[in-house]
């Protein structure tokens, strides 16, 4: 039994010492560290944001010209470059929830809202389509090119602080406000 574990390892190590080293293809398609968006208008931008994140393995999708959705872990996020020719340039990050109809509308709902932006600033709360939508805004900001980690870091300390606001909120409310998925699944045509 010895002799055949140590055959086994043994033509292991020899079909890894056989298998091709060339790189040159790994380098071409290899993920950025860095998008350089210097001198883009938004789309470009958008554009650029889009191919740094399929080379990176993201899951993405252009939504519009200057929009990209990226799936993150279990959620979701709309990316939206916004490049300024003297100064600094965004990225805005999104989050939607669906609001229940029972809350559309709803001084609670709008309390709510009002009591997050005042007590947080990792984000920007607003109701929108006349209290069926919470967008949670934040923005990313950089001087012509930001580091794919650094948008990593950005998404993950979003998605950390909207955990953090859904164990604050009263039990049961996780059934009144969803988050609404922006990538639709693929269909298969």
């Amino acid at each position: 039994m010895k002799k055949l574990i140590l055959a086994a390892c043994v033509l292991g190590l020899s079909a890894c010492a056989t298998t091709d080293n060339n790189t040159s293809e790994s380098v071409v398609s290899a993920a950025p560290a860095s998008i350089d968006m210097t001198g883009m208008t938004d789309q470009q931008a958008a554009d650029a944001l889009y191919n740094a994140l399929i080379k990176s393995s993201y899951l993405a999708t252009k939504l519009s010209p200057t929009s990209v959705a990226v799936q993150f872990g279990d959620n979701q996020f709309v990316l939206q470059p916004s490049m300024s020719e003297k100064g600094i340039d965004r990225i805005l990050t999104n989050r939607l929830f669906a609001v229940h109809p029972q809350l559309h509308g709803s001084k609670e709902l709008l309390v709510l809202i009002g009591s997050l932006n005042q007590k947080l600033n990792f984000a920007k709360f607003v109701v929108r389509e006349n209290g069926g939508v919470i967008q949670v805004q934040g923005a990313a900001t950089f001087v012509d090119s930001i580091q794919v980690e650094e948008l990593r870091r950005f998404m993950l300390w979003t998605d950390e602080g909207l955990k953090q606001v859904g164990k604050s909120l009263p039990k049961g409310s996780e059934h009144l406000i969803k988050p609404i998925p922006v990538i639709k699944p693929d269909t298969g045509a």
